[in-house]
């Protein structure tokens, strides 16, 4: 048990779209992410996504509105309900969802990262 530092493993990969985890509580994991550009359509079937932002700021795209979210803000997305996560320049975000979520979701594809990897 030490504590955890957000900048310090923030800079210890560079690669978008690709969540890493940096704790568990319980079966849930805290996962640290770097975004920019489009992400894809998906949705979670089983579970709420957390997005908290750490830098920067993102946008969650739904079929009927736009969230807009800044450093320091959070969103939780109800499970099942499809999104699309967006950013315009490098936003750093803080995810927080059960083991074993795979970041597309229901969409496997290109931006599909490997599930589980520890920074």
């Amino acid at each position: 048990m030490s504590k955890i530092n957000l900048r310090d493993k923030l800079g210890k990969f560079s690669d978008h779209w690709s969540p890493k985890v940096i704790a568990e509580m319980n079966d849930y994991q805290f996962k640290l992410v770097k975004i920019q550009g489009d992400f894809v359509w998906h949705n979670h079937a089983d579970t709420d996504e957390v997005f908290i932002v750490l830098e920067g700021s993102m946008r969650i795209e739904f079929e009927d509105e736009t969230v807009e979210l800044s450093e320091g803000e959070m969103y939780v997305v109800p499970k099942g309900v499809r999104h699309k996560p967006h950013a315009d320049e490098e936003c750093k975000v803080m995810l927080v969802e059960p083991r074993g979520v795979v970041n597309t979701g229901d969409s496997e594809g290109e931006l599909t990262a490997s599930n589980d990897v520890w920074v």
